[in-house]
């Protein structure tokens, strides 16, 4: 028997495993299969080329578990080791000093089993104890055990063993006893290991007979060693992908699409991305993509790994240049890595383009599935935004699709304003503005549907990248003055008139915490509406975009929800209304508005004797007679109010009218509904 210490600069790095390795324990299965794996692939390689003579049969990797002698066993049939390479490759550790290795290294954990190649230390992490049983490949080789109870002490004998390979046997400390339950296995070895190209066995295939659970003779192989993104693409059907993307993600609908990733240069790479139909949570649906180094599992968290709107997408990425024990901010950093997230950027809009230019028809019916994804793209993707623009649609209310330059040309002739900018105008949901849509169709404009979950975003980036382009909400204003043109039509009121009618609706609008209402006019046509609610473009998208991503936006989304209620002045109800109010109050307000106007003219004067003067050289006696008009201007214009807030609560007309145009907003609820109803009944 041979003793003798592990070559390491430090007497602590048990315990340094231990302490700092444990938050990720569970990765030792991976790095001890996956070096079994290593093992047999070597040996089939050194036959390939005839450097091995022997039979190579079953090349499997075998784990399996002793309960009563509480070990986890991973055995496989590869190359084994000598002692001298025991000696090489398990007692030699290139190892930094503790301190150094503390202050670098102790926040990651892929971190230090990579950069120190400690895969198989990591088995120290579970195990009180651990051995290694191995018979190399050489003719007439002698089978050895190492055996290291934790500490850099180590024995190394010579043993029998029938087979050629290497079995680590893992003697699992209390606090890790869970890795001694089936389940358990089963559950790293489906995460880890489910790809490996060479069989992983653990136990016997079950079924369930007579009631209970029975095994059977077969192994129980837990991994899929030829899976699909190896294989060629001119062999596999499009059921071949939805069973593998079944696979994956069990329970989910078929995906719109896939694509598959087979580079060979200037780096390997190879993967299949699905396009998934998303709902609507963007959030619940982010790291899907499975990252794999030469079919081992790395991660799935690919953020920053690849580009961002890609991390929507679902499927495998598998390169063999992305290594496989290393911290994320390494990979983040890492040349290849970043070579291949702008690879795969590339790839994904020019096999978009390729299916836009050989169906489009059916590009455009998977469109409202494809869109976030697309838009996500443009957004956050320079490179991605320049290639999209070519297949990036816009639908219409009609259900046509255009692309961004078939819009532009449709559109340009009837939708510049008078100040040469184009204007697009859109829809956020079809049925609520409804009205809206109409007239503005009415007048010979488009209206696109922008109701997606990133539409306030996409549409304030296309403002920015589209030269002389607006987007206006096809209920942002009267249809009149959504698209700014040269002609006017002429007001048949006087200022008066609106002044005493701004009064009289203002009285009835439903001001309150949640919502803000002013009163305008606006020159329209007998045939428009008599009363339309519109709201300010800038507030109501900088809402919305609060509404999704909060933060620093808060202050829009905390304020009221600001609307216009904008009065015709020419339609003949509006002027019922006038004549009602003529009728009723017009003596007492036309009094009143002399007085003031009187008032108004004396206050001018004042005003004007003022000029040129300082405070103090006004005379008191002329400051108190300003002062008193201003009260009186006050009062008057408080007393005017308030005759004409009386006429407007007992004139039904100015309620329906307002309430007539809240409805077509879908903003008539509850009780002031039901009043509407009855009223309705009443003036029929």
């Amino acid at each position: 028997m041979a003793k003798g210490n592990i070559g390491v600069t430090t007497e602590n790095i048990f315990p340094i495993i231990k302490k700092f390795l444990y938050s990720d324990h569970e990765i030792f299965l991976r790095e001890l299969v996956s070096n079994a794996v290593d093992a047999s692939q070597k040996l089939r390689t050194l036959s390939s080329i005839g450097e091995f003579k022997g039979e190579l049969g079953e090349l499997k990797v075998t784990i399996s578990v002793d309960e009563k002698n509480k070990t986890l066993t991973i055995s496989d049939r590869g190359i084994g080791m000598t002692a001298d390479e025991i000696e090489k490759y398990i007692n030699q550790i290139a190892f930094s000093g503790a301190e150094e290795f503390l202050d670098k290294y102790k926040d990651d954990a892929n971190a230090i089993i990579g950069h120190f190649g400690l895969g198989f230390y990591s088995s120290f992490m579970v195990a009180k104890k651990v051995e290694i049983h191995t018979l190399s490949h050489k003719e007439g080789a002698q089978a050895v055990k190492w055996s290291c109870d934790g500490s850099p002490e180590y024995t190394l004998d010579e043993i029998e063993k029938a087979d050629r390979g290497t079995d680590i046997v893992l003697y699992i400390d209390d606090e890790n006893k869970q890795f001694l339950e089936k389940g358990e296995i089963t559950s790293l070895l489906n995460k880890y290991c489910r790809f490996l190209p060479v069989e992983v066995v653990f136990g016997k295939k079950t079924e369930w007979k007579d009631g209970k659970e029975v095994e059977l003779d077969e192994d129980n192989v837990v991994n899929d060693t030829n899976p699909l993104w190896t294989r060629k693409p001119a062999d596999l059907k499009d059921e071949d992908y939805n069973k593998f993307y079944s696979s994956l993600y069990p329970m989910s609908e078929d995906p719109i699409f896939n694509i598959h990733l087979n580079v060979d240069y200037p780096f390997n790479l190879t993967g299949v991305l699905y396009f998934p139909k998303i709902k609507n949570n963007v959030e619940v649906q982010k790291n899907k993509i499975q990252l794999y180094s030469n079919q081992v599992f790395i991660t799935d968290s690919v953020e920053n790994i690849v580009p961002e709107f890609l991390t929507l997408l679902h499927g495998v990425i598998d390169s063999p240049d992305i290594p496989l024990n290393v911290s994320r901010s390494y990979l983040q950093a890492d040349g290849n890595v970043k070579k291949i997230s702008n690879h795969i950027t590339k790839k994904v809009a020019d096999r978009l383009a390729e299916i836009f230019k050989a169906d489009r028809k059916g590009f455009e019916e998977k469109w409202d599935s494809l869109k976030l994804f697309i838009e996500y793209g443009m957004l956050t993707e320079e490179k991605f935004y320049d290639k999209a623009q070519k297949f990036s649609l816009f639908k219409n209310t009609d259900d046509k699709y255009f692309t961004l330059e078939e819009y532009k040309d449709i559109v340009k002739d009837n939708q510049t304003d008078k100040d040469g900018q184009l204007v697009y105008l859109y829809a956020t949901d079809a049925e609520e503005q409804h009205s809206f849509i109409e007239a503005a169709n009415a007048k010979g404009y488009d209206v696109l549907l922008m109701d997606g979950q990133l539409d306030s975003h996409f549409i304030n980036h296309l403002e920015q990248k589209l030269e002389k382009t607006r987007f206006v909400r096809v209920d942002g204003d009267v249809v009149e003055k959504l698209i700014p043109k040269e002609n006017s039509i002429e007001s048949q009121l006087s200022a008066g008139d609106k002044d005493d009618l701004t009064a009289v609706f203002t009285a009835q609008v439903p001001n309150g915490d949640k919502m803000n209402f002013i009163v305008a006019f606006e020159a329209m046509g007998a045939e428009s509406n008599p009363a339309i609610i519109t709201q300010q473009e800038f507030m109501r998208r900088m809402k919305e975009m609060s509404a999704m991503q909060g933060g620093g936006m808060n202050f829009y989304g905390e304020m009221p929800d600001s609307y216009q209620l904008v009065v015709n002045e020419n339609h003949p109800l509006v002027e019922r209304i006038l004549a009602d109010k003529n009728a009723s109050v017009g003596e007492q307000v036309d009094s009143l508005r002399g007085k003031i106007e009187s008032l108004n003219t004396k206050r001018s004067e004042l005003e004007k004797a003022k000029e040129g003067k300082k405070d103090e050289e006004v005379p008191q006696a002329e400051k108190d007679e300003l002062a008193d008009v201003d009260k009186k201007i006050s009062e008057l214009n408080t007393k005017k109010t308030e005759i004409l807030n009386g006429f407007s609560s007992e004139n039904k007309l100015v309620s329906q009218l307002i309430d007539l145009a809240l409805l077509s907003n879908n903003m008539l609820k509850g009780e002031a509904l039901t009043k509407f109803v009855k009223r309705s009944i009443d003036l029929i």
